[in-house]
Parts: C-alpha cells; structure tokens; sequence
C-alpha cells in the first residue's frame, strides 16, 4: 500500500473480535430463557429450514425479535445493551483480533465493524474500541419510542455486509482488509485485497501491505 493510498479494515463482531457468540446471550438476559425456548420452539421448522439454506435466516431473525422485543421502550433495552457492550468489551474480546485492530489504526486505516448483531450493544463495544464505524443490525422504533421487531434496512449480514460497506466507504478507490469466521462473511471476505479468515486463537496469519 503506498503512503498516499486509503485503506479500509472491516471486522466482524462475534467469533471474530469476540471469543463466541453475543447475540444469543443477550437475547436471554434481556428476555428471559422462558421467553427465548419459547420463542425458538415456536419457529422450530423455520429456523430448522433456516439452518440448512431453505428458508430466509434474515426473516427467521427478524420474527425472533419480534416474538422477544415487540413493544418493549427502546430506552429500557438501550440502557441494557449498554452494560451488556461493557461486559463484553472488558470480558469477551480476542486479544489477538484487538492487537490487530490497533495495527490499522496505527496504520491509519479507517475502520469498521460489521456484523448481524444488534447495535443495542454494539454501539457500546465501538465506543470502548474507538471505533468510529459500526454498520450493523438496527431495531426498528416506532413513533412512541417502542420496539417493533423490525430490522432497519434487513439485516446485516452476508450480501448486505459488503452493500453497508460501500455504501459508507464507497465502491473502490481504497485498500480493503477484512476478517471474518463464518459463511456470512463470504461477501465480504471476496471482495477484500487482504481477507483473513479468523480461526482459532493463535493460528490467524495477518497479511501486510
């Protein structure tokens, strides 16, 4: 990379940042397990479907959160994701994937988060990182300040990854790092100069310009 080129590094969040999961544990202390089993056997054929390819995930997703958080005060769940993002920050992130998010913004490359899960606490984890962009799934709210369910924009995730991604970066004219661990990255990762497919910890190998 030239010292005049721009250059992008796109993270996703959970198995990639973070050790595992966040999403399923948030939906859990915020709902309650009760709601969350039954919310799951409910939609057991979709998601079932869901898993294997032959039905919409994103829609699976969306009817999840609604089942859980339609009609609930977005300011409730806001203050509940924020201490959710603070735990997850100081507990649950991947030295290794921190170390190299310092890199670029030693390198003085732009970067972003991308992932499907919820900016109830992901706005949280990039506030503590110092990272100035998080493209991400967002609740719908409705004119009372109440949850619908919805996803703003769909969720982000696969496809919809690399769109947020140009829509904020544009479509060319920079060098892209990206890091993922899951098949909801693939959009991303083929579309990077340098993507890294994050595995366990210790064995990543980091490209350099």
């Amino acid at each position: 990379m030239s010292a005049t080129a721009r250059g992008v590094a796109c993270f996703d969040f959970d198995g990639t940042l973070t050790h595992a999961d966040t999403l399923g544990p948030f939906l859990r202390e915020t709902a309650g397990t009760a709601a969350l089993l039954r919310a799951f056997a409910a939609d057991a054929p979709r998601l079932a479907l869901a898993a294997i390819g032959r039905a919409s995930r994103d829609e699976a997703k969306e009817r999840m959160l609604r089942r859980l958080f339609a009609g609930r005060e977005l300011s409730d769940l806001a203050v509940r994701g924020r201490e959710y993002g603070e735990r997850v920050a100081h507990k649950h992130l991947r030295a290794d994937m921190v170390a190299r998010l310092r890199w670029h913004e030693a390198e003085g490359h732009e970067i972003a988060i991308v992932s499907a899960s919820l900016d109830l606490y992901l706005d949280r984890v990039s506030e503590i990182l110092g990272v100035p962009t998080v493209l991400c799934s967002r609740l719908a709210v409705d004119a009372d300040g109440r949850i619908t369910g919805r996803i703003v924009g769909g969720n982000c995730r696969g496809a919809a990854k690399l769109a947020r991604i140009r829509e904020r970066f544009g479509a060319g004219g920079y060098e892209m790092w990206a890091y993922g661990d899951s098949a909801g990255d693939t959009a991303m990762l083929a579309a990077a100069d340098h993507p890294v497919r994050v595995g366990r910890v210790g064995r990543v190998r980091f490209p350099t310009p």
